[in-house]
This record gives structure tokens, sequence and C-alpha cells, in this order.
């Protein structure tokens, strides 16, 4: 018998397979710029089978070239620019590189509202993108939005069991929530894009980060750091919101029909498929922390609810925060975790 994640293998084995075969003749050509390298995960596991799912949906019409690594110019805080300015056509990037300009959907990313669910948060995102974040995204179409399996803690030489051991270091991290969660815990943010953090980490420019596992691999985090700290059952200290958008004058000028063949692959379940297959990255990337000598901490119950009391000053800061600006952050945190909650399996 298959399992969703077995099913979920075979279709994206086909639909490179089809990828490959249906871009010579393709009426439609797109250039998607992203900030990590062509063989992480992000890449190789969702934007690729993404693409081959719209080329797939286009009957061939379609076709995304995928260019990693910034290697059409520039920094990847200036993503959302080169989308936004038709200099790309489509992006993957981090939305917290740009501080203050998706404030409603950092509601995903606070602690307490995020725990450990990936797949039903991405599922949250889409439920209320329409009705509570859409405003946030002029001169884009967003095809989707998601998380990744949450912010983990990375040392390199610091065995994390309470916030007081977080006292006085300098943590990395790639949004402004991120950022007060490291000031709650008595930590000095560093604000970087991901790729800088490994020589960041060498030459101890910072103690550490709040990433996920999956980085691991591609940016041979282990290597860095000796340990890797999570909460109970996976619990993670905030997340970060990310998004596969298109220039609105191009998506604009699309024909219907190959609007629905992008709707199509965004749609449905996929976003769900994309939290399965962030947290399938996780659990690979931390196996290999662990295989090259790295001790992963799970905190217990009661350490984790020391560190949930310490953080849920950042809820109430963004509340605070948004809440001048006209938004109901109150009821928006409440509206995420419901959404949240809806689609949760754990």
């Amino acid at each position: 018998m298959m399992t969703r994640r077995t099913t979920i293998a075979a279709m994206v084995l086909g639909l490179a397979a089809f990828g490959a075969q249906g871009a010579l003749a393709a009426d439609h050509e797109f250039k998607l710029h992203q900030f990590l390298g062509a063989n992480a995960p992000a890449q190789t596991k969702m934007l690729q089978p993404w693409a081959d799912a719209v080329a797939e949906a286009s009957g061939g019409k379609v076709h995304i070239e995928i260019f990693p690594s910034m290697t059409l110019g520039g920094r990847p805080p200036e993503l959302i620019s080169q989308v936004r300015d038709g200099v790309v056509d489509l992006v993957w990037t981090v939305n917290g590189y740009t501080p203050g300009l998706f404030p409603r959907t950092e509601v995903f990313e606070l602690p307490t509202v995020y725990t450990n669910d990936p797949a039903a948060t991405n599922m949250a995102l889409a439920d209320i993108f329409e009705s509570d974040l859409k405003e946030e995204y002029k001169g884009v179409e967003v095809m989707f939005l998601h998380v990744h399996a949450g912010q983990g803690i990375h040392m390199r030489d610091t065995a994390v069991r309470s916030p007081a051991d977080m006292a006085g270091k300098k943590m990395r991290i790639p949004t402004r929530t991120g950022g007060w969660i490291i000031e709650a815990l008595g930590a000095s943010p560093a604000a970087m894009p991901v790729p800088e953090l490994p020589p960041a980490l060498q030459k101890g420019v910072v103690d550490g980060a709040f990433i996920p596992w999956e980085i691991i691999p591609p940016l041979k985090i282990q290597e860095q750091t000796q340990y890797q700290i999570e909460g109970a059952d996976e619990a993670r200290f905030g997340n970060t919101v990310f998004q596969v958008s298109m220039n609105q004058a191009r998506w604009d000028g699309l024909p219907e029909e190959i609007q629905q063949a992008f709707r199509s692959a965004s749609g449905g379940d996929w976003p769900e498929k994309v939290g399965e297959i962030w947290r399938e990255a996780d659990d690979f990337g931390i196996k290999m922390a662990v295989d090259s000598g790295n001790e992963h901490i799970m905190l217990t119950e009661e350490e984790t609810a020391a560190f949930d009391k310490a953080l849920l000053p950042v809820v109430d800061r963004w509340i605070e925060e948004v809440d001048a600006k006209g938004i109901d952050g109150a009821a928006l945190v409440e509206k995420a975790r419901a959404a949240t909650q809806a689609h949760s399996t754990r």
C-alpha cells in the first residue's frame, strides 16, 4: 500500500518527467528567481514539482525556468521588488526579508500561534488569504503562501534548555517577529539572509540561529554547530512565512486558461503537501546533524512551557503594533489559531 508520502514522491517524479518533455513546446515562458541553491529541498522538492504541475495543467503551454542562488542579480531582500517591478516573472521569497510590508501575514510567524504543524498552517493561510491577507500583496498575484517546519535553535557551543541559557547570545533570525523572540529571551538578534549564516557561525559573528532543520544539508550547518534544540513534540519557537508570487501585470495579461493552470497547481491540497514536504526535509536534516555527531535536544513539556511563557509578550507586542495600523490584532490571532486547529492532525 502506498502511503501519502510515497504517493507524493511518485507524483513529483512523474511531473518532473513531464516538465522535461514539455519545456520545448511551451507558449508561455516564465523566470522564477529564488535565493537558495539548486539542490536545496525548496527547489527540488517544492518549486520544481510545482512548476512541472503548472506545465502539466496547461497542457504543456507553460514552462517555468528556476534561477537559484540569486543568479539573476541582487540580494534576497530585493526579490519582492524585483517581481513587483517586473524584473522577473515569479519569485520565491521570505516575507520577513522586507520588514513591515506584510503585517497581517506575520500572525502565522508568532510563537504560540505556530507550534508544530506546517501542513495545517499552510491550509490556514489559504483559508483566510482572501478575507484577511490579500490586500497586503499589491503589485503581485500570490500563487501560494507557506511556512516551514518552524524555528528550531541551532547553537555553536551552548546546550540550551531554558530561556536563561539564551541570555547574552547573538542569534540570527530572518524576520522582525523573530527578532522580538530573541529579545524576549534575553539575546541579541542579528538579521541576515540565510545564505550568509554559515560564515557568520564559523567566524563567531553569531552564537546560533533560529531556523528549521531542513536548512542543515544545503548549508552544512552541522559543521558550524554542536546542538539543535526544539520543544516537546517537535514544538518550535515561531516560524517564517514564504510566498511564491507573480508580477501582477504579467498575471493580468495571461489567458484565462493559463491562469487556471496556475490556480490548479497552487490550490486544493497543494499547501498541505508543501507542509509535508518541509516536514520530511526537516526530518532528513536533523538526522544528518545527529549522524554527524551533533546533539539533538528535545525539551521536556515543562521546559517548553517556560519558553512559551517567556514568548507570550511577543504576541502582545505584535497585537499592539498592528492595532496602531488599524488592524484588529487580537481577532486575527484568534482567527489564525482557529484556522490552523481546524486542519491540525497533531
